[in-house]
Parts: structure tokens; sequence; C-alpha cells
């Protein structure tokens, strides 16, 4: 059974012709030059890693100056002495740790959001694919409805 479904907007503006649902492969192959096709730069995945890297060494670095706090305040019985420490020590590495903490989340977020981004418009373009080949039989099958009985056309 042959449809003639109308090319997708997408298509008329890249110039490519309407095809018939190629297997799944072939269709994320096509998906691949469409994207590549856009000529979109990418960004490169080694200016991200510098988050992550710099997340893990702040929060690394913020427990050695928690654990620096601790051992310069067990060294001493008197109160007055051990809030130095605290406050150096114990709250200099707690901000280390959120910001490393903050740092890190935020590299796996654009990590996260990229792939759901093009997950995204993946299943679009599939949904579109599906709903261009539905109006498709929809037409073929108005058509057949349309055409005057006792005719082979």
């Amino acid at each position: 059974m042959e449809t003639n479904n109308p090319p997708s907007k997408f298509a008329q503006a890249t110039g490519a012709a309407p095809a018939a649902a190629p297997a799944p492969s072939a269709r994320i192959d096509q998906f691949k030059e469409d994207i590549a096709g856009l000529e979109v730069k990418t960004p490169a995945d080694a200016n991200e890693r510098w988050f992550l890297i710099g997340g893990i060494a702040l929060m690394v670095i913020g427990l050695l100056v928690i654990f620096g706090g601790y051992w310069g305040a067990s060294g001493t019985p008197y109160v007055a002495e051990q809030i130095p420490y605290l406050l150096s020590g114990g709250l200099l590495g707690l901000g280390l740790i959120v910001a490393g903490g903050a740092l890190f989340v935020r590299y796996s977020l654009s990590r996260y959001l990229r792939f759901w981004l093009i997950r995204e418009i993946y299943e679009q373009r599939a949904q579109t694919d599906r709903v261009v080949e539905s109006l498709g039989n929809v037409e073929t099958l108005l058509r057949a409805a349309t055409r005057p009985r006792g005719t082979d056309q």
C-alpha cells in the first residue's frame, strides 16, 4: 500500500526528499546526519570536565581542611584555643565542600540535560513521523471514499 506523505517542514527546509518509514537503524543514522547538517557547534567536553575535577578537588580539600582543624583543636584542652580551629578549619572546609558539591552538580546536570534534550528531539521527530504517516493514511482513505464507484483509479 503506497501513501503519498507530504514532506515534513524539516525535509522542506533542508531539501531532503520524504521517505517511507525506514528501519530504526537507518532512522538513527539519518537523525545523526540531520543533526550534523545543522552545523551546531557542540560544547567541548574537556572544558566541562574541569567542573567535575574542580568539584571533586574542592570537596577533598574541604575534608582535609576540616581534618586539619580537628587535628589542631584536639591538641589543646582550652575552648578559647579551639574556637579559631573551628572557625578556620570547620567553616572553611564546609564552604569548600559546598562549593565543590555545587560544581559537581552543575557538571552532572549539564550532562543529563544535554542527553535529555537530544532524546526529546529524537522522540519528537518519531512522533511527527507517526502523525505524518497517519495523515497520509487518512488522506488515502478519504480519496478512496470520495472516488466514484465502478472506476479503477
